[in-house]
């Protein structure tokens, strides 16, 4: 090869890499939020599709909270040899409604707030903090959701139906309304006061809810059968195809439990409860 040949040969530059023939770009990094925002289907309106998202979450939450708990109240109902008060059986039911309506809660409170109740969804509404047409939708979704609970468990169980809410013996309408009352305002003034009021305690509501449940049912689980819930008593009775003259004490007693909370709780905002023991969420 000469001299000038040599200097003829094309230069190559080394001050960049070349760049390789089948390089592909990267991809953007899309959040899952993004991905999942950018995917959902756009003719629904935002407010028809929040409202659609919360009322799936009623029905699935409210469906696993009572299917497993009729299935815990079948199991503990069994043994029909033993007449009167159970104190196992009573514990048993207690804890499967009680942790059943906990651990559901946790998992849908994001979705729907974990409501599972209509007398639940009637407080919140009346206090503001659900809109009249989304709480009649999701009393509806809990009902229904209710009903569809109790036909599987009946499906998945033999016999007849067990987890019927019945009046113990002795037990008059009135007695059992009041216990209806009073324990389903225990459990809707825990929602108010810990869900609602929002405070360094509200990620931990779930807890006490359940809690609040299981004593209900300690309490009226031999002289109601422990309704406290509509969508709860509704359900059995329509499955089981047995409707006790007496059913109306499983509505009027929560409704009445739902407003006497209510009452309660607007009657203690009106005077300024946080100032009677203040300092309750500061940081030390």
């Amino acid at each position: 090869m000469t001299k000038e040949s040599v200097h003829n040969l094309p230069t190559v530059s080394t001050s960049q890499p070349a760049e390789p023939v089948d390089a592909i770009p990267p991809t953007a990094y899309v959040p899952p939020d993004e991905a999942y925002t950018r995917s959902r289907p756009m003719g629904l309106g935002e407010n028809m599709r929040n409202l659609f998202i919360a009322c799936i979450g009623e029905f699935v939450g409210t469906f696993m909270f009572l299917l497993f708990a009729y299935l815990i109240a079948t199991v503990a109902n069994y043994d029909k040899t033993v007449a009167g008060p159970n104190a196992a059986k009573i514990i048993m039911i207690s804890f499967g409604f009680g942790f059943s309506l906990l651990v559901n809660v946790f998992i849908f409170f994001r979705v729907s707030g974990g409501q599972f109740n209509p007398c639940v969804t009637l407080a919140l509404t009346l206090v503001g903090a659900v809109p009249p047409v989304r709480a009649l939708c999701l009393a509806i979704t809990q009902l229904l959701a209710g009903m569809a609970a109790a036909g599987v468990a009946d499906a998945l169980t033999p016999g007849p139906v067990t987890f019927i809410n019945t009046l113990g013996d002795g037990v008059s309408r009135t007695r059992g309304m009041w216990i209806e009352m009073f324990c389903t305002a225990q459990l809707c003034l825990t929602v108010l006061f810990l869900a609602v009021e929002k405070h360094r305690a509200t990620f931990m509501a779930p807890f006490p809810i359940g809690m609040s449940l299981f004593i209900g049912h300690l309490v009226a689980v031999f002289p109601t059968g422990a309704g406290i819930n509509p969508a709860r008593s509704l359900g059995p009775c329509i499955v089981g195809k047995s409707f006790p003259h007496y059913h109306w004490i499983y509505w009027v007693g929560p409704i009445l439990g739902s407003i006497f909370s209510v009452g309660l709780y607007h009657t203690l905002k009106f005077l300024d409860y946080e100032t009677s023991n203040p300092g309750q969420d500061n940081q030390d």
